[in-house]
This record gives structure tokens, sequence and C-alpha cells, in this order.
């Protein structure tokens, strides 16, 4: 297959759900160093990473008629009015028995479904401001990475009243308690920390820092440090992108 034939499979295959021949093809264009195929999959990676942490979805329960039926030992028989009477007492007491025993379950389970209800908020507000930023008619942006063999390569979106947006790749996950974190560093002045952030196993990274940009902003920068965060780099410069600050 030639890369116009793969180009519809690169976000399949960035999150792991291509099928054969398309997979081994487009690894096989990997292996091979195919500018066209790196370069499309590194976008598809990015999007990718945009629409991660997506809340896990709910799997319904079993019927509750058939599990309190099958707690009482209640059988459909013809025996007469006292029989089914019985049964159908039999029945009430184990229903009300399990209501007041799962009540604590079912208020577990509404906490449960009300946090992912948040969390999804959350990222949809996350997701709608970030594209904010790309789409601003007062956005900056800025490239990284683009000399070397394979360094962390991506773009720098800044926005002077919105924040900044970084899109990376070829960014390996960080050692375990160590985590990226992004400066903004003005003319002449000190570095800003900007939110610390992770990158995934394909090496794909994005990270938002909300609010209003330093207008004297020279650089955007990341370093690797303590899980925590630092006030000031404590570790040479990973990368860094030259920035301007747009004026009204």
């Amino acid at each position: 297959m030639n890369c116009d034939d793969l180009r519809e499979y690169y976000e399949l295959y960035a999150i792991g759900v291509a099928e054969e021949p398309e997979r081994s093809e487009i690894r096989a264009h990997l292996n091979r160093e195919c500018e066209v195929c790196m370069q499309g999959l590194r976008g598809a990676r990015e999007i990718a990473a945009l629409l991660e942490g997506s809340a896990e979805p709910v799997a319904p329960s079993a019927k509750l008629r058939r599990r309190i039926l099958a707690s009482a030992g209640y059988q459909d028989r013809s025996f007469g009015w006292a029989p089914a009477l019985a049964g159908a007492l039999a029945f009430s007491l184990v229903a009300c028995v399990y209501f007041v025993g799962r009540e604590r379950d079912v208020v577990k389970e509404v906490a449960r479904l009300t946090a992912i209800g948040r969390q999804q908020d959350i990222q949809l507000t996350r997701l709608t401001e970030m594209f904010g930023i790309i789409n601003g008619s007062d956005t900056t942006v800025s490239t990284f990475g683009q000399g070397g063999a394979q360094p962390p390569r991506g773009k720098v979106f800044v926005n002077p009243s919105q924040g900044v947006l970084l899109v990376a790749g070829n960014l390996p996950p960080a050692p375990a308690g160590k985590a990226y974190e992004m400066w903004v560093i003005p003319k002449g002045g000190k570095p800003a920390p900007a939110g610390l952030f992770q990158s995934s196993a394909e090496g794909a990274a994005v990270h938002f820092q909300r609010g209003k940009v330093d207008p004297n902003a020279a650089l955007v920068a990341v370093t690797l440090e303590d899980a925590a965060g630092a006030d000031q780099p404590t570790s040479p410069v990973l990368f860094a992108a030259q920035v301007h600050v747009s004026t009204p």
C-alpha cells in the first residue's frame, strides 16, 4: 500500500485499533522512516492525546426482578392461593431487605456517576478552551524541534487573554516520580511556572495553561522536574519555542 491508501488509517493506528493489513503496512512505512506517514501519524497522535481521559462506560446491572426472585427461591406453581400468597409475602420481604441493604450501594453509584458527569464537563470545557486558543484571531503559533534526528517536536499556541497551549510529540514518558513542567520566560526576566504535565506511552503530550500571558513573554520552555513541581527550573531545558504575544 502507498501513503495515500494509508492516510485514513492513521487515527486508528494511533489509538491502537487499526486492523490488518493496514496496521502492518503503517508499521512498515514507519520502520522505513517514511516522512509522509511519520508526519501523518504525529498529527493523529496529537488528536488522540486531546481525546484521552474519557470516562469509562458504565455497564448495566442484571435485572432486579430476577435477582429478587432468585433470592426468595420463588417458583411459579399452581398450588392454590395459599402457596401463592406465601410466595408473594416472601417476595415482598426479600425485596424490602434487598432495598435496605442496597441503599448504600445505590448512593455510592449515584455519587460515582455524578463524579463521572462532572469530570466529563471539565474535560469538555478544557477542550472548548483549547480549540478557542487554536482558532483565536489574536493567537500566535510557534514550532519547535525541527532540527536533529528525533527530538521532541510540536507547536505552541499563545493567546494573550486565554493562555498557552503546548502540543508535543516524540516526548518519552517521564520517569517515575518526575513530571514535565512548562515555563513562560519573559525577556530579561525569571521563568514563570506554567503547569505540570505527562506524555503518553506513544510520546504525545498536550498541556494547557489558562489565563493572561505576560506581554513580554519571549520563550516557552519545558524541563523535567520532581512530580511536585518547582518554582524555578532545576534541570536543563529539554526544548523551547520562541513566542510572540500579540497586542491589540
